[in-house]
């Protein structure tokens, strides 16, 4: 077995998951203890999320991070949930000088929080809050290529037992989803364009055609449709670039909420198939 750490990124939908966690939550709940039986526990998480965007990449160095309820018109229960983390300070300021050495000009500030694109996650992947996090700041106006390129600059940490984790959104169309208003019924069929752009995700990742993947939005059926703003994809490549061209992106997991929210997961690296396998996903050769 590869003890190589992949890297990860998993679809968090909506703030909702972290009270109705659906196939989704209760998929996360299991990759934690996975990633921990296949390669040990990682010594600290490297987190970019959807909801933390700057106009340069920017390192959160604090010492401690907290939950942050940057949303509105969801169940007040949500406000109630906490997950707070320690923070890495050293940690930071080797992702920053990773980052500077490839050419990305980036900075760090002591500053700290989760954003519920992280903390939302991180509650069902590693709910004790015990690992280090240290939240990175990315760019939602860089092309997909310039985020592969960010998780290439990071690729150096899966070598490291630091676990490089991308939350997002494999689909995301809010307007349609909730079309019918913020408690729009979880359970209903996929719409057509949400299982086409999947589908089409899925392949290109199995063939490892960066080249479509990186012009997804004038490649990929439906691409502006179910991604009108594309900053909740942009975590994905961020994970691809730290597992690097060479090995298959490996599908961990694969569902959809309100009939177009994707909640696909993938693993990158040479580390993969070993998580993919621990899973169930694949069966051993």
């Amino acid at each position: 077995m590869n003890t190589l750490l992949p890297s990860i990124f998993v679809s968090h939908g909506s703030p909702m998951i972290a009270l109705e966690p659906g196939e989704a939550g209760a998929f996360m709940q299991r990759l934690g203890p996975a990633i921990d039986a296949a390669f040990g526990r990682p010594k600290a998480i490297v987190s970019i999320s959807a909801h933390t965007a700057a106009r340069a990449p920017v390192v959160l160095a604090a010492a401690r991070h907290e939950a942050v309820y940057d949303f509105g018109g969801f169940d007040p229960k949500l406000f109630t949930l906490r997950y707070d983390a320690p923070g890495d300070p050293a940690l930071a300021a080797r992702v920053l000088g990773l980052l500077q050495a490839s050419g990305i000009d980036a900075r760090s500030v002591p500053e700290g929080g989760l954003d519920h694109g992280a903390w939302t996650a991180l509650r069902y992947i590693y709910p004790a809050a015990d690992i280090p996090i240290v939240p990175l700041a990315f760019v939602p106006s860089a092309s997909p290529a310039a985020q592969f390129a960010l998780g290439e600059a990071l690729a150096p940490l899966t070598e490291e037992g630091v676990l490089v984790l991308g939350s997002g959104s494999i689909t995301h169309n809010l307007r349609r989803a909730f079309a019918g208003g913020l408690h729009s019924p979880r359970n209903v069929p996929e719409i057509p364009e949400s299982t086409a752009f999947r589908r089409w995700f899925a392949d290109r990742s199995a063939g490892r055609d960066w080249d479509a993947l990186f012009a997804y939005r004038s490649k990929a059926p439906h691409a502006a449709d179910m991604h009108p703003t594309d900053e909740h994809l942009l975590p994905w490549y961020v994970a691809a670039g730290a597992g690097g061209r060479d090995a298959m992106p490996q599908r961990l997991h694969d569902s959809v909420e309100i009939g177009c929210i994707g909640m696909d997961a993938y693993a990158f690296g040479s580390g993969a198939e070993a998580l993919a396998e621990r899973l169930g996903v694949l069966s051993p050769v």
